[in-house]
């Protein structure tokens, strides 16, 4: 049985009137916590995900610490990948490392199903102790995007220009399409897993999409984005998509059947809507903003808010994730400004 007391965020995100702007953080849970500091010294990251009562308390600190409006599950977006046969590992400092890269249409045929239930039941297991005992507001679920999760799996740990993923996708396009099919099919069973445990949203992480220009995201990406939400969108729960070096890629992702496009800090909230975006719109303070003065972090904020407020759908967030050196009690200190200066 739920415990959701507060579900102002879902409402926010549906693009209804709420008595005041909700807020979550990316990468909340975690990176600067020094509850989450000491689990670290004891536990990797996958160690974490792998134990449901470890993982529920570091997902619902920052709701405990911070009074955020939304707690989103503490994972990776790799943390499916292994079930298909992807050997990856979170390294610190550098992170996804894979030690198996991706480089044929074979490589790719050979990949695995994922069945959620088998494959990561630690990951249910935890949104069902969230969702049943835990949390008083709604817990978020995620995946990461086939485009984001692929660049991985071919480049074998992060990039910065992603020339071995777009030369596979360029060069060998019947594999790239089996491997943007089964990512889709992964993250479909995925997503609808985490919602029946009781995720009450789901965002979807492209993060390095950006990297591609217009032409190539309607061809290469959209089709399978596309396939995604229509098969979730009839489920009811709120869908958001989210990348950063995107704002060419707006009003494509303003034609998915998505309910909210998170926004970084580079398009404010008038400058989508004056692209022509139609979407509930969610962040986009720049995360470095925190590590400044306070006048500072309250005048950006305040900005953005008058925006949202004057928008009318906008929900809060960063433009990016939290980093490991932004003190908690900013953030705390944020969550109020947010509620108290928009409160109607």
């Amino acid at each position: 049985m739920s415990i959701l007391k507060n579900d102002t965020i879902i409402r926010a995100y549906h693009g209804e009137q709420t008595d005041y702007t909700p807020a979550w953080y990316m990468r909340q849970a975690g990176r600067s916590q020094k509850e989450y500091l000491e689990i670290r010294k004891k536990y990797t990251l996958f160690e974490i995900t792998h134990n449901p009562e470890i993982c529920a308390y570091v997902t619902r600190l920052p709701v405990e610490n911070y009074q955020n409006d939304a707690a989103i599950l503490y994972k990776d977006i790799m943390s499916p990948l292994p079930a298909m046969g992807i050997d990856v590992e979170i390294k610190s400092g550098i992170g996804p490392v894979i030690d198996n890269p991706i480089t044929s249409v074979k490589d790719v045929e050979e990949l695995k199903e994922l069945h959620p239930e088998e494959d990561i039941p630690y990951v249910l297991d935890t949104i069902k102790l969230l969702t049943e005992e835990q949390l008083t507001v709604p817990l978020i679920g995620f995946s990461g995007a086939p485009f984001t999760l692929a660049s991985y799996m071919i480049e074998g740990g992060p990039s910065k220009n992603y020339s071995k993923t777009k030369a596979f996708m360029y060069t060998n396009q019947e594999a790239w399409f089996k491997l943007m099919y089964k990512l889709g099919e992964m993250i479909i069973d995925y997503t609808k897993a985490q919602i029946d445990a009781g995720a009450a949203a789901i965002q979807i992480f492209d993060s390095w999409v950006g990297a591609l220009n217009a032409s190539d995201y309607r061809y290469f990406i959209k089709p399978v984005m596309e396939r995604i939400f229509s098969a979730l969108k009839p489920i009811g729960v709120p869908l958001i998509l989210f990348g950063i070096h995107a704002r060419h890629l707006l009003l494509e992702w303003n034609d998915l059947p998505v309910d909210v496009i998170g926004l970084d800090w580079r398009t404010s909230i008038a400058e989508a809507r004056e692209l022509g975006v139609t979407k509930v719109l969610q962040g986009n303070l720049d995360p470095t903003i925190l590590l400044a003065d306070w006048e500072i972090i309250e005048k950006r904020t305040k900005a953005i808010l008058d925006q949202g407020l004057a928008d009318g759908k906008h929900v809060f967030n960063l433009g990016h994730g939290v980093t490991p050196d932004v003190k908690p009690s900013t953030l705390k200190r944020l969550t109020d400004l947010v509620h108290t200066y928009s409160k109607r």
